[in-house]
């Protein structure tokens, strides 16, 4: 399972919640984040919020590169363990911020993603959505995506919405305006669901 949104919409403290309620049921738990999650992934992490400004592409493939090392290293052979894994942003982010935002084409960087991965999706994606303005009032604008200001949140911030529609199947919209308990009890009703 993959949470996403805009930066400051609660989606780590929903990734964080739902992993400590799955522990606490007893179920064998993987929490990961992208970019990062592997030592590659953190380095490539600091290269992209802390270095310097880069074209599309290059960011695009960096994205991709950590994530190749993620699910290659990580979460396939939790996955084969037949373990959960619960991850703090995914491939959807790519396909949000490149290929949406940024437009490099929605199909071109969801087919790099997808070799890159070995076609690994993730069975559910629950997509936090708060109101923009919410969302970039809540964080410090700490790192270079973060600094692009509200315009290109709120783009990104649509892009994610479009995307829900295009896959409703496996994206799940959740009003995260709420209480962050209340957010991650209807997260977890809808796992419990799932299983």
């Amino acid at each position: 399972m993959t949470f996403e949104g805009v930066d400051g919409s609660g989606k780590t403290t929903q990734a964080n919640l739902l992993v400590e309620a799955l522990r606490a049921e007893g179920r064998d738990v993987v929490a990961t984040r992208e970019p990062g999650g592997t030592e590659l992934g953190e380095e490539v992490r600091a290269l992209l919020l802390e270095g310097v400004e880069m074209s599309p592409w290059a960011e695009t493939t960096l994205f991709a590169a950590a994530r190749a090392e993620l699910a290659d290293r990580v979460i396939g052979p939790a996955l084969a363990e037949g373990r959960d894994v619960v991850c703090d942003r995914y491939l959807d982010s790519s396909l949000a911020y490149q290929g949406l935002v940024r437009g490099l084409g929605l199909e071109r960087v969801l087919e790099l993603n997808l070799v890159v991965t070995g076609g690994l999706l993730p069975h559910r994606t629950f997509l936090v959505l708060v109101d923009p303005e919410v969302a970039f009032g809540r964080t410090k604008a700490a790192d270079r995506i973060e600094l692009e200001g509200e315009v290109f949140h709120r783009a990104v911030d649509e892009a994610y919405r479009s995307l829900a529609e295009m896959y409703p199947e496996r994206i799940i919209p959740v009003d995260g305006n709420r209480a962050a308990d209340e957010v991650a009890e209807e997260i977890l009703g809808r796992v419990r669901d799932l299983s």
